[in-house]
């Protein structure tokens, strides 16, 4: 029997904005260095224009061959069965953890309606918009693209927020999403539809080995994020037995069932649905599109063709009618001085990513 990981012969031409070439000719054009520069794509020195309190710059990629087999409905692309997240590989034991959480948070969210009490349901409110900044604002924005800057202690507050999300610590994060951007929908990519819409959604995450972690050498360095690594699960352990402890079993379920189960399918989103559907605004090597009712779900993150046009903007929502929430507590920060360099693009940048 041919193995569904086979790679099918191609069926049609790729989409006509993904152009093939070497990996090895993938460069940045214009990137920006900063003290705590990072291996992601912003790999290479050059100017930076800066605008009052903002600093400009450009990121652009140029595009990596994207083999292709068969389209996925409804989109622009095209997609290639290369990997497998289940059959026909190695489970480490961290594979079958991951796993045994994904399908326990699930399972106790369902038992949400037994244990329902409007304080457990406000708690779940609060937990899912609080922790949900502080995988937005924190491990997206500032730990992985390096957007702005904030004091250490404000950055490891939001840090760890972001491990109580059950995502996973800053470097597994962080390196899984850098990885993302620098092999964007080919077969190295952790998360790309090229591989299947459930492929890119969730359950990709369950191969922990596909990934090596060599990109984040900026947080290793950092004793903070290694005392992380070494004891994430005893933290989530820690946050469960507190909300047992201050509200029983409905806090329990209510605050890690299903303020979890949420956030990470919202997260998922970004890397599924918003390389399906949407609208591409941006001249970008990739199928990443923008999505206004996963923005909205997301904080703003849906809209992720800008994001992959300017990786490095703080800003996700670049016209003033695309909201953007994470943005605007970035901004609220800034104004009272505690984010700094604070990165946005230039109208220059902006023309030389357009579409026409």
């Amino acid at each position: 029997m041919v193995s569904l990981c086979t790679i099918l012969k191609p069926l049609s031409p790729v989409s006509p904005f993904v152009k093939h070439h070497n990996l090895r000719n993938r460069n940045a054009l214009f990137t920006h260095h900063t003290p705590n520069s990072t291996n992601s794509l912003l790999s290479k020195r050059a100017g930076s224009v800066a605008h009052k309190k903002h600093t400009f710059m450009a990121v652009h990629d140029t595009p990596v061959q994207v083999e292709s087999s068969w389209g996925i409905p409804l989109t622009e692309g095209l997609v290639v069965r290369k990997k497998c997240a289940f059959w026909e590989r190695s489970w480490t034991s961290w594979d079958v953890s991951k796993l045994v959480m994904f399908v326990g948070l699930h399972l106790l969210s369902l038992s949400a309606p037994v244990y329902f009490s409007w304080a457990a349901f406000r708690l779940f409110l609060w937990l899912a918009v609080i922790i949900g900044f502080c995988i937005t604002l924190s491990y997206h924005r500032n730990l992985s693209h390096r957007s702005f800057d904030l004091p250490k202690w404000l950055e490891y507050l939001f840090a760890y927020g972001g491990v109580l999300s059950f995502q996973g610590d800053p470097i597994e994060w962080v390196s899984n999403h850098r990885y993302h951007h620098k092999h964007c929908d080919t077969q190295l990519d952790p998360h790309s539809p090229t591989q299947g819409f459930w492929f890119s959604h969730m359950t990709w995450i369950f191969d922990t080995g596909s990934i090596l972690k060599k990109n984040v050498n900026d947080l290793v360095r950092q004793p903070f994020y290694r005392f992380l690594q070494r004891t994430f699960l005893l933290h989530l352990m820690a946050f469960a037995t507190l909300l047992y402890i201050c509200g029983g079993m409905p806090f329990l379920v209510w605050g890690i069932g299903v303020a979890t189960t949420v956030r990470l399918h919202g997260t998922f989103l970004v890397n599924s649905v918003c390389h399906i559907w949407g609208k591409r605004a941006w001249n970008t090597p990739d199928f990443s599109k923008n999505n206004w009712w996963a923005a909205i779900i997301t904080l703003g993150e849906g809209w992720h063709n800008n994001h992959h046009a300017f990786e490095f903007s703080a800003r996700h929502g670049l016209e003033w009618w695309q909201l953007d929430v994470t943005w605007y507590l970035i901004r609220f920060l800034e104004a009272i001085g505690l984010a700094t360099n604070v990165k946005l693009p230039s109208q220059a940048q902006k023309k030389r990513m357009a579409l026409v």
